[in-house]
C-alpha cells in the first residue's frame, strides 16, 4: 500500500506546531502549496542535503523541533548523514523519507534498488534507534501526536505516491524574500 504525499504533508503540518520543516524538491513544492509557513526551510537544489541542513538547524536550535521531509533518491545521495545524525543524537530531530522508488524531480527515472531498499533498516543500522515505516494514512495520522513529541532522533519511512501536482515555483523557493522570511522567523523564535 502507499499514501499520497500531499495527504501525509497535510496530516503532518496539522501537528507541526512551531517546528522548523526542512523539505526538498517535490515535498518542498507540496509544502509551499499546502502549508506555507515562515519556518519552512525549502532546500530545492540541494539534492541529498535536506537531512544535513536539518541536522545543522537541530544542533543550533535545540529549543525547536526540526522535521525533515526527505526524498528516497535524495537520501540515497547522502546515506552518511544517517550515521552523523545517530552520532550527534539531536533529541529534537524527526526525519521522514518519502519513498516512491524513482527520482520524481528529474523525469521519474527509477531509483537504484527501488522497492528493495529498507530505509528504516538503514537508519537503524546507522544507529538511530527510533525507526518506523508507514504505508497507510490512518496509521501515520494516529502516530503523529506521539511521534512528533518524543525525544529523537526519530526516523520514519513514508511509503508514498505523489498526489496532486504542485506548482514548480523555483523563483519563490530560491527567492531572497523566502530566505528573509525564514531568517526573521528563526530569529523571532530565539529563546530569551
Amino acid at each position: 500500500m502507499a499514501m499520497r504525499r500531499d495527504d501525509c504533508i497535510r496530516a503532518l503540518t496539522a501537528h507541526r506546531g512551531d517546528a522548523i520543516v526542512v523539505a526538498t524538491y517535490q515535498s518542498a513544492f507540496d509544502l509551499m502549496r499546502i502549508a506555507p509557513h515562515p519556518l519552512n526551510y525549502l532546500s530545492v537544489g540541494a539534492m541529498g542535503q535536506a537531512s544535513s541542513h536539518a541536522l545543522g538547524l537541530a544542533l543550533d536550535r535545540p529549543d525547536m523541533r526540526v522535521i525533515v521531509l526527505d526524498g528516497d533518491g535524495s537520501l540515497l545521495m547522502n546515506l552518511g548523514t544517517l550515521v552523523t545524525i545517530a552520532g550527534a543524537a539531536p533529541a529534537n530531530l524527526v526525519h521522514f523519507v518519502c519513498e516512491k522508488g524513482y527520482y520524481e524531480a528529474n523525469g521519474s527515472h527509477p531509483l537504484p534498488g527501488g522497492g528493495r531498499v529498507d530505509f528504516a533498516g538503514l537508519a537503524k543500522a546507522a544507529g538511530i534507534n527510533d525507526v518506523s515505516t508507514f504505508d497507510t494514512l490512518p496509521a501515520f495520522e494516529a502516530s503523529l501526536p506521539v511521534l512528533l513529541t518524543r525525544p529523537g532522533p526519530i526516523f520514519a519511512t513514508l511509503k508514498i505516491v505523489p498526489g496532486d501536482p504542485s506548482p514548480q515555483d523555483y523563483d519563490v523557493i530560491h527567492g531572497v524574500e523566502t530566505r528573509r522570511r525564514f531568517k526573521e522567523a528563526l530569529s523571532a523564535a530565539a529563546p530569551a
